[in-house]
């Protein structure tokens, strides 16, 4: 078997607070004297379950605790450049990382301010990691669809400056999904791809939702579409590509283990699967853990690893010129011997 690190792939699901590292976690909190809970430090990473409220608020209270360490501008640039350090090491050769800067603007100076400051971070981490990288703005579905409006409007004024998508995250189970309609109609004139999350915590149907509502070209995860033959069908001839999150969708209980998660049914299907990390930080698992993960589980062929990386690609906003060296380059990587 062929070692699925040096395998080139687009990542497509990374949260930026998720992103961090956590050794770096435990020295800016060290540094500002922000007490962690054991789920951070000595229990890390933390046992989780979103079956219920309590579970997701557990999960979300660690997320802000985490959010809470990032004080300077030093503090996003030092998390961006790791984060690419990161993907390089995994074989990455693009990156959307999906920010929400409602969750940061207070202490940065606003949303536009620190919009900018991620995007200069994120250009000066692709110049020296050689990773391609582009963000991904996502509204909070917690907060009311006029502040998505605001994020929207905000993600469109950059949809020609490395803002190449707009996202709906947070517990899929809160608020009403078809109320952030009009926020995707302003980020879908200004051309940018839609990627709402949907089909983890809930069903198919609100799936359904993402695909009438919001008009979504990706969906973060997705990955419970297999429960629904039809709808499932539909997702195939509409082009519309999955998130993946494997690793996380075990951790937050949606699964029972990694056998569980229903890939082999997506790909058998026709499904256009992107693997993702989603939350690192959290979940302790990066970009190649999840291709290894679902390998050991579902006994998957090199040849269908690679075909995921392609798909990867594919399912992205990269330039063209990235996606063919990526795609020459996973042809190489299945012509390597595998003993050497």
């Amino acid at each position: 078997m062929r070692d699925p690190h040096s395998l080139p792939k687009a990542h497509l699901h990374l949260h930026f607070t998720g992103s961090m590292r956590h050794r770096t976690l435990l020295e800016l909190a060290e540094r500002d004297a922000i007490h962690l809970p054991d789920a951070l430090v000595s229990e890390w990473p933390p046992q989780l379950t979103a079956a219920d409220e309590k579970g997701w608020f557990r999960f979300q209270r660690l997320y802000d605790v985490a959010r809470s360490v990032l004080r300077t501008e030093d503090d996003v640039r030092r998390l961006v450049l790791e984060a690419a350090e990161d993907d390089v090491k995994d074989g990455g050769r693009w990156l959307e990382i999906q920010v929400d800067p409602s969750g940061y603007g207070g202490r940065f100076g606003g949303i536009t301010a620190f919009t900018d400051l991620v995007l200069d971070a994120v250009r000066d981490a692709s110049e020296r990691t050689g990773l391609g990288m582009a963000v991904v703005v996502a509204a909070n579905r917690t907060r009311h669809p006029l502040d998505a409006r605001t994020l929207a409007r905000l993600a469109s004024q950059y949809a020609d400056r490395g803002v190449v998508g707009f996202g709906l995250s947070n517990d899929e189970r809160r608020g009403s999904t078809a109320d952030f309609g009009p926020a995707f109609r302003i980020a879908e004139r200004a051309g940018l791809l839609l990627a709402p999350h949907g089909g983890e915590l809930r069903g198919p149907e609100h799936i359904r939702t993402c695909l009438d509502a919001l008009h979504a070209d990706r969906l973060g995860h997705g990955v419970r579409a297999a429960e629904d033959p039809d709808l499932l069908a539909r997702i195939v001839d509409a082009g519309v590509a999955l998130e993946v999150c494997p690793v996380s969708n075990v951790a937050l209980g949606v699964y029972s283990d990694p056998t569980s998660v229903p890939l082999p049914a997506l790909l058998a299907a026709g499904a256009t699967v992107a693997l993702g990390a989603d939350d690192p930080l959290l979940f302790g698992s990066r970009l190649a853990g999840q291709y290894a993960t679902m390998r050991a589980a579902h006994h998957l062929s090199d040849e269908t690893l690679a075909e995921l990386a392609r798909m990867s690609f594919r399912a992205s906003r990269a330039p063209d010129d990235v996606r063919k060296r990526a795609e020459a380059d996973i042809d190489a990587w299945l012509d390597e011997d595998p003993e050497t």
